[in-house]
């Protein structure tokens, strides 16, 4: 018997009693949204979270991640599984056609990111983290930006990551010292930050940090705050 099995029936019961998916598919944004597409995808979803991703965690804690002279590397499978997931589009489920996603409804992906996080939270960490790095960007990313990061971001050939806490800066943000000083059309950071889930890999060849840090101008506190994209290459 699989390490786990996606609570496939419950997943439905609530998508239609309570989260009002047939309601979004009436509307003509999601008519793509029927009840069979609805069932394919919780199915495809469950078979890859039961397949492949839930046997990673045995590897993940026996085995690792390593540092050498390449970089991080992840545990074996790993990269095996995040292809298949990159393959099969899962990250563009619920991004809009306009930025290369599926344009299904949000209620869809929160579904099939909970079989991800109960098959195994390590692995579910990395696509949380780059939806995260896509919503910045789709609400904030001007069109120089969104054209240089966002389709790799939203194809899963590039991974995101956010960067906040500080050695002396846990969850009070407003000890963020991390500055960021204005060059030309760009900035150059400095700063020391800790605890970035996911922050290097050999998954993709590429990584985009979302970074908090100041300005030399900013204002004291969390209003001075503000949020730099800062790739790895």
């Amino acid at each position: 018997m699989p390490d786990y099995i996606a609570p496939v029936k419950e997943l439905a019961f609530v998508l239609d009693t309570i989260a009002g998916l047939p309601d979004l598919a009436s509307r003509s944004a999601y008519a793509e949204a029927t009840p069979e597409l609805k069932t394919a995808v919780l199915d495809e979803a469950a078979k890859l979270a039961a397949d492949v991703i839930a046997p990673l965690n045995v590897v993940g804690d026996t085995h690792g991640v390593t540092l050498n002279d390449d970089g991080v590397q992840v545990a074996p499978g790993f990269a095996d599984a995040y292809g298949s997931y990159q393959e099969s589009g899962w990250l563009s489920l619920a991004i809009p056609e306009n930025h290369g996603g599926q344009g299904l409804p949000f209620v869809l992906h929160i579904a099939v990111s909970e079989m991800w996080n109960s098959a195994n939270l390590s692995f579910a960490l990395c696509p949380m983290l780059s939806m995260g790095a896509i919503e910045a960007l789709i609400a904030h990313g001007d069109a120089d930006l969104n054209a240089r990061y966002l389709d790799g971001l939203v194809s899963a050939g590039v991974t995101g990551t956010m960067n906040l806490t500080e050695p002396q800066a846990g969850s009070d943000l407003a000890a963020v010292k991390t500055m960021a000083v204005p060059d030309g059309d760009a900035y150059r950071v400095s700063g020391q930050k800790i605890y970035i889930t996911w922050g290097d890999h050999d998954l993709t060849e590429n990584i985009v940090h979302m970074v908090l840090a100041r300005t030399p101008d900013a204002p004291a506190g969390v209003r001075g705050l503000s949020l730099f994209l800062v790739p790895k290459f």
